[in-house]
């Protein structure tokens, strides 16, 4: 069986989605998708669904790639039915980019609810909450990766058209974005969305000074 919550940023991240099965009184829960606003609830929904005689719940975290600070509140639903069932509870097999969150939260990324140095009280919502400047970080990056998330489209779609317009290589458009961005100092998604609308030619013409940095970062990086 399995539940799931969509995130708010209409497909360009992966909904959440949560399989589990039940061997021996062991729940295995496999988690797909990124941790963002809903997925405690939607955690939530699997374990009141698990069968009575459950004795320990194992989630894999492998599918996930992306969270952000409701991810922390996954962990502490997930924590808090393990007391009130008094059934062990791990989540394991995190990578990447949560890995980074958790370390930043103080917790133990190979194991947060149990991993050495892990505080049984208070439940680890209230542990990130204690450390204000970690939980800043914490914040900004997330939101850092949000904006990446959200541009990267629009910067793919560019590094297509100069490709196509040019018989470059994606690396050689990735530099022509980049050395317009920097000689024009304009932001690198804003150049990429002038290249990408003045391919539809109803689009609004870059500004003199940026089309001289395109024509120059063409030269220097294509020639």
């Amino acid at each position: 069986m399995s539940s799931a919550t969509h995130t708010s940023f209409a497909g360009r991240l992966d909904t959440l989605t949560i399989d589990s099965g039940v061997d021996r009184g062991r729940a295995l829960l496999v988690a797909r998708g990124d941790l963002m606003h809903g997925c405690a609830d939607t955690l939530a929904r699997t374990l009141a669904r698990l069968p009575d005689g459950v004795v320990r719940v194992d989630l894999d975290m492998r599918g996930v790639a992306f969270m952000d600070t409701a991810g922390l509140r996954f962990l502490e639903v997930l924590d808090t039915y393990g007391r009130r069932r008094r059934v062990r509870v791990a989540a394991t097999g995190w990578s990447d980019q949560p890995r980074r969150i958790l370390e930043m939260a103080g917790l133990d990324p190979d194991d947060p609810l149990n991993g050495p140095g892990t505080r049984r009280e208070p439940v680890p919502s209230v542990v990130v909450l204690e450390r204000t400047q970690q939980l800043d970080l914490l914040r900004t990056e997330v939101e850092q990766l949000r904006r990446a998330m959200v541009t990267r489209p629009v910067i793919d779609q560019a590094r297509g058209v100069l490709m196509a317009t040019h018989a470059c290589s994606s690396d050689e458009a990735w530099n022509v974005l980049r050395e317009a961005s920097q000689l024009s100092n304009t932001k690198l998604r804003k150049v990429a969305a002038m290249v990408t609308a003045g391919a539809g030619g109803d689009g609004p013409l870059p500004s003199p000074e940026l089309r001289r940095a395109l024509r120059t970062a063409i030269a220097r990086c294509l020639n």
